[in-house]
């Protein structure tokens, strides 16, 4: 009887990734796993206190109202939401329901989501691959990456949103062997919920899964489209429901969806948390902007606003490897292409239905769209935006590395684990060459090591030696090289998880120093609002109000630092980027004549004298001294009704107009 021997480059085809049973050092390998990620992201988690005070704000009011925590409301007045979905403030608003709002009550849940999904990584992969070695490498890939370390410790919404996308390539893959429909089906869930985190955001990862299903799975063409149907309208039902009940919740007994247009849910979701931000339309400034006083004009360095959003129009391929998106998503993403390509070529000739080929085209593609999407993307960027990739990247790295491992005996295993050893040591040092003061020692190290465990690899020197000690040299230098290559981004998510985050646009890595000038201290000025004099006391006034808001004030951030200062309802007039249509001018004018409102707040700021236009003929006449005094508010309506019919008082830099007191 005539055999047919197996492709070579190839495992056993009887079953090349079923799943052995667990080996003792594995089980205490997944366990260490797991328990680091906790104690790691657990320790000293209240350090980031409030975190970004906007989300802070939310799920204080969620902890205190069921109908600001269903809609996701900025205060328990139920006046406007957050501009994102509630499921984030759901997780954190309960937590703060059961065991009392603070800090740990708040982002303790943020830290075990990490801890979820290193264990979801390491199980697709484990899956995927036949081997828990490889699961395990994924998942601590994932939990040394720095953006990961950053975003799984604070407050906002992106962490339950890629905890859902990686449920939901998790599903997939467990679909992929048995063409699964109910796998399918659950991934489909996931990326509903996901996109009830972060809207579209969320189904960024939505064309690969589809894909590699659609390539894949181990049945007709006609029973995967059917499956990929049943999955989409489980995506359509798991978010179209929270949808429909914004559409039938009477608008006047619900706060207003804050960043729409129309106080609908789909307009946000296709506006400004969506094409609009895409292309860049939002975040620019708005209709609702106070300008500087007569006199005075903004330097072209001064660094343009005061928002948290840069790179407005950057674009191109090296957009995720350069400034601060570099530093907390960039350290393995040259090695994971690599080891995508690596995977494609190595499984090239396996059947359609193989899985590892099919896990790669999960994580791999994940990558490839959505890494594209933020490249080409000219709307605000917030580096951490990033975290949306960490597990595609931990699992296509992972895969690589599996896929050169099973063929470090022949030369395409060592060529490919030297490549994929210099991609991670050489970018690595790049990196930390961009931070060159902080131990300057590290990267020379790192290139050291990973430099020769390449060239000894990729060159073969020990031709002569016997084949095990040749097989067990081999495994050395790759194990040696790729630690060493891991050496950069977990020596940054180390620095990273001490340190103290908050405001909207947290950093990685070691400390940095302040910028300094005039620019920056405004900007610090008019982002804080409150300075540690002013805090107390205003705080004070708002804590011995008996309305239904103590105060209102533009803009969502500035509102949301009052209500965790007083602990006290705040209304944000225009929501975050105070362009929100509410409350409109006779809106405000009856909270008021109601006897909703107890104050109006306004910031303050004196302008830098470098601001000041030179006294030339024709030009206006230099401000006087008491003249640089600025109202950075939003809604110059409502600012100039109040100003014109109650009188102000000063805390600091906040003048306080009390609306139970007309003037006249």
């Amino acid at each position: 009887m005539t055999t047919i021997s197996a492709d070579p480059a190839l495992p056993d085809a009887t079953d090349p990734t079923a799943l052995p049973p667990a080996r003792r050092w594995e089980r205490a390998g997944l366990a260490a796993l797991l328990i680091s990620t906790a104690v790691a992201y657990l320790w000293r988690i209240t350090v980031n206190g409030m975190g970004n005070n906007f989300y802070a704000a939310a799920t204080w009011a969620g902890s205190r109202d069921w109908k600001a925590l269903l809609f996701g409301s900025l205060d328990p007045g139920n006046f406007i939401t957050v501009d994102k979905p509630p499921v984030s403030q759901w997780v954190m608003g309960l937590s703060g329901q059961l065991f009392g709002f603070s800090s740990a009550s708040m982002l303790i849940p943020q830290a075990l989501m990490a801890v979820a999904a290193v264990g979801l990584t390491y199980a697709a992969i484990a899956r995927a691959s036949g081997s828990r070695g490889a699961g395990l490498l994924a998942g601590a890939v994932l939990a040394v990456t720095p953006v990961v370390a950053l975003m799984f410790r604070f407050n906002n919404p992106d962490a339950v949103m890629v905890l859902l996308m990686t449920a939901g390539a998790y599903c997939t893959v467990r679909s992929l062997r048995h063409a699964s429909p109910r796998w399918l089906v659950l991934a489909g869930v996931a990326l509903g919920f996901a996109f009830l985190a972060k809207m579209l955001e969320g189904l960024m990862v939505l064309p690969a899964l589809g894909l590699a299903y659609l390539i894949v799975a181990p049945t007709t063409v006609r029973n995967r489209l059917w499956h990929l149907t049943f999955a989409t309208l489980a995506l359509i039902v798991s978010s179209g429901w929270y949808v429909l009940l914004t559409i039938l919740w009477p608008a006047s007994s619900r706060p207003y969806l804050a960043g729409s247009t129309n106080n609908t849910f789909m307009d946000l979701v296709l506006g400004y948390n969506g094409f609009a931000r895409f292309l860049g339309h939002n975040h620019r400034g708005g209709g609702n902007r106070a300008e500087l006083p007569p006199g005075y004009e903004m330097p072209h360095n001064a660094g343009g606003g005061f928002g948290g959003f840069g790179g407005f129009g950057t674009t191109g391929p090296w957009k995720l490897f350069t400034g601060e998106i570099g530093f907390e998503i960039s350290w393995l993403l040259p090695a994971a292409l690599l080891a995508f390509a690596i995977v494609l070529a190595s499984r090239r000739r396996a059947p359609r239905t193989d899985v590892i080929r099919g896990a790669a085209l999960v994580f791999g593609l994940w990558l490839v769209i959505d890494g594209i999407a933020f490249t080409t993307m000219q709307g605000g960027m917030h580096a951490y935006y990033t975290l949306a990739i960490g597990p595609a990247v931990a699992g296509t790295f992972a895969l690589g590395v599996h896929e050169v491992w099973r063929r470090r005996d022949d030369a395409f295993g060592r060529i490919g684990s030297a490549a994929l050893v210099l991609a991670t040591g050489g970018w690595s040092f790049v990196l930390l060459a961009r931070n060159a003061d902080w131990l300057p020692w590290l990267r020379w190290t790192l290139l050291t090591v990973t430099v020769l465990a390449a060239v000894t690899l990729g060159v073969s020197v020990f031709p002569t030696m016997p084949a095990r000690l040749r097989a067990r040299a081999t495994s050395v230098l790759m194990i040696a090289g790729l630690l060493a290559g891991l050496g950069g981004t977990s020596a940054y998510a180390t620095a990273t998880l001490p340190r103290e985050h908050v405001g909207g646009s947290p950093t990685v890595g070691p400390a940095k120093p302040e910028t300094s000038g005039p620019a920056s201290q405004l900007r610090r000025e008019v982002t804080a609002f409150l300075d540690g004099s002013t805090e107390p006391r205003v705080a004070e006034l708002l804590r011995n109000t008996t309305t239904t808001w103590s105060a209102a004030v533009d803009r969502s951030a500035t509102a949301a630092s009052l209500e965790l200062a007083s602990r006290t309802p705040v209304i944000a007039i225009g929501g975050f980027t105070a362009d929100d249509p509410v409350p409109t001018l006779p809106d405000f004018q009856h909270l008021v004549d109601t006897h909703q409102i107890t104050y109006y707040l306004a910031q303050e700021v004196r302008l830098p004298d470098s601001w000041r236009i030179p006294d030339q003929p024709g030009i206006l006449p230099h401000p006087k001294a008491t003249d640089n005094l600025w109202r950075p508010s939003g809604n110059k309506e409502i600012a100039d009704w109040v100003a014109a019919h109650y009188s102000s008082t000063h805390i600091g830099n906040v003048a306080i107009y009390d609306l139970t007191k007309p003037t006249h």
